[in-house]
């Protein structure tokens, strides 16, 4: 089957099991995965080969990239029920109410840092290295509202490790590739500057990404962010002993598109979600 066609369910009315969780139609899904296959274009253009990264992430690894540091509110543990909770489980008992063991993993809240952290201690070269991968991304959020903010949702993203100068090209090419499928599809967005959580608030790194900023968001009209491109200087590099060849510590930057945002901008620029997927058809053709 066609990944832009849609089935039409009859009588049914697929509703949403809690706060941040949602099934998404057939129209809604034709459009998401529409969207992943058009935003792939990035990773064809850039050569950036496909990969599929881990569904769980180690603290031990994340504590190293200062993840709890600098998001501290926004990890989804992975626990599991011990063995004394199974026989309550059994018999009956409420799961809610039956203690979790940590795991020591988290759910992955951005589809980097598994690709990241499975390339500690390595040499991309002189060349540097390019990847893309979706992930199914989970984050602890204040409140949830509809398609723009989720318990559960997809991250395509394109990766680069390598030279500052590579790394600086790959946010640039990055920022022209959403404005360029944006306009394809009738989207308008603004682009404008945003906090790099990697660096301090305050001090000397703070003056350092006022002068050279390292973050850029891409928003709907209605404020949401869609897409980003991130440059991270050789934070990573540093922090997981990455190496571009003679030039020292890998620096890295990466193109983020939250897929499921992509859909809710396409239905509010275009008025409901099959016209939406019209207008990605005659994109796609």
């Amino acid at each position: 089957m066609n990944a832009l066609s849609a089935t039409v369910l009859p009588g049914v009315d697929l509703k949403s099991p809690g706060p941040g969780l949602i099934t998404l139609d057939p129209v809604r899904t034709a459009l998401l995965r529409g969207l992943d296959n058009l935003l792939t274009g990035l990773a064809a253009r850039l050569s950036a080969p496909e990969v599929v990264g881990p569904p769980l992430l180690g603290v031990e690894g994340l504590a190293r990239l200062d993840f709890f540091r600098n998001f501290p509110h926004l990890g989804v543990p992975a626990g599991r029920f011990g063995s004394d909770a199974l026989g309550g489980l059994a018999s009956g008992g409420s799961p809610g109410e039956l203690p979790l063991r940590p795991t020591g993993h988290l759910l992955p809240s951005a589809t980097c840092y598994g690709l990241l952290l499975s390339l500690e201690g390595q040499d991309v070269g002189e060349d540097g290295l390019r990847l893309s991968a979706t992930g199914r991304c989970f984050r602890n959020e204040t409140h949830y509202d509809g398609l723009r903010r989720l318990w559960g949702f997809h991250m395509r993203e394109v990766l680069y490790l390598g030279t500052r100068d590579g790394a600086v090209e790959h946010q640039e090419r990055g920022g022209e590739f959403v404005q360029e499928v944006a306009g394809s599809l009738g989207l308008v967005l603004t682009r404008a500057a945003a906090d790099d959580p990697f660096y301090d608030n305050g001090g000397s790194r703070a003056r350092l990404m006022a002068l050279d900023p390292v973050k850029f968001e891409f928003s709907a009209p209605d404020g949401t962010a869609i897409a980003s491109v991130n440059r991270h200087r050789n934070f990573f590099g540093e922090r997981l002993g990455i190496r571009a060849g003679s030039h020292g510590p890998a620096h890295s930057s990466c193109v983020a598109f939250g897929v499921e945002r992509w859909v809710h901008a396409m239905i509010l620029a275009h008025g409901t979600a099959e016209l939406a997927l019209d207008r990605l058809r005659s994109v796609s053709r």
